[in-house]
């Protein structure tokens, strides 16, 4: 049986979530559980037309923001049946989370090129220039701010965005082991915790309408510097 199905021709579950709560078997008020899309596609066909959902969302989403963001235009946009849309995703709230999952993992993707060269005696300059090029992810890519507004939208997208938070500061936690060598492991995490929280609502800020760009990042560029510089004296007395 190929991954074609009815859904293909416009039925789709009647059983979608439509406010973005958390319908899954497993989810535990404690615990923030992750939107995710139904399923992923293997096949070559399915993964185009997953492919063109997205581009089609990113782009809706930028004209139209996200009050207006509806699953039928991005169908329409696609050139898809709804119902295929359907079959990877139950609701717009997946649709920006999926969105937000691949953001990250372009910002991963920058920070892994980077690493390695901390820490060093020109630590600041890897900071400096690991910024420079982290924002210009946010420049070139307007979509970037309307996916994290969107996140903003229900509990479960914003539980989701405090997932992929933390997927990143796990990673920025073991760059910055080196450069606190003394500083326990609990607070490390909470430090990359509030490093990535920060530079993600600065660098969103930084291209918000009337805002100076540079200005943003150049502030950003000094908090940082300064909150690491502490931290790296506090490590090493």
């Amino acid at each position: 049986m190929t991954e074609e199905t009815a859904s293909d021709h416009g039925v789709h579950d009647e059983t979608d979530v439509r406010d973005g709560a958390d319908t899954s078997e497993n989810s535990d008020e404690n615990e923030p559980v992750e939107l995710l899309p139904r399923r992923r596609p293997t096949q070559e066909r399915s993964k185009r037309k997953f492919d063109a959902l997205l581009t089609a969302s990113r782009e809706l989403l930028t004209d139209v923001g996200f009050e207006s963001f509806t699953c039928e235009e991005v169908a329409a946009r696609a050139g898809l049946p709804i119902g295929t849309l359907y079959q990877f995703f139950a609701n717009k709230y997946v649709i920006v989370c999926e969105l937000g999952r691949q953001d990250l993992a372009g910002v991963r993707q920058e920070f892994a090129d980077f690493d390695g060269e901390v820490p060093s005696l020109d630590w600041l300059r890897f900071l400096d220039d690991f910024l420079d090029h982290l924002s210009s992810l946010w420049t070139s890519d307007p979509s970037r701010r309307e996916v994290w507004l969107a996140m903003q939208s229900t509990p479960a997208t914003r539980a989701t965005g405090m997932i992929h938070e933390k997927a990143f500061a796990a990673q920025v936690e073991r760059v910055l082991a080196p450069l606190t060598p003394r500083t326990p492991r609990a607070r490390r995490n909470l430090m990359a915790e509030v490093l990535v929280h920060v530079v993600y609502s600065m660098l969103n800020f930084s291209v918000q309408d009337g805002q100076s760009h540079a200005d943003a990042v150049a502030e950003l560029k000094r908090l940082m510097g300064a909150y690491l510089l502490v931290a790296e004296k506090e490590s090493r007395r």
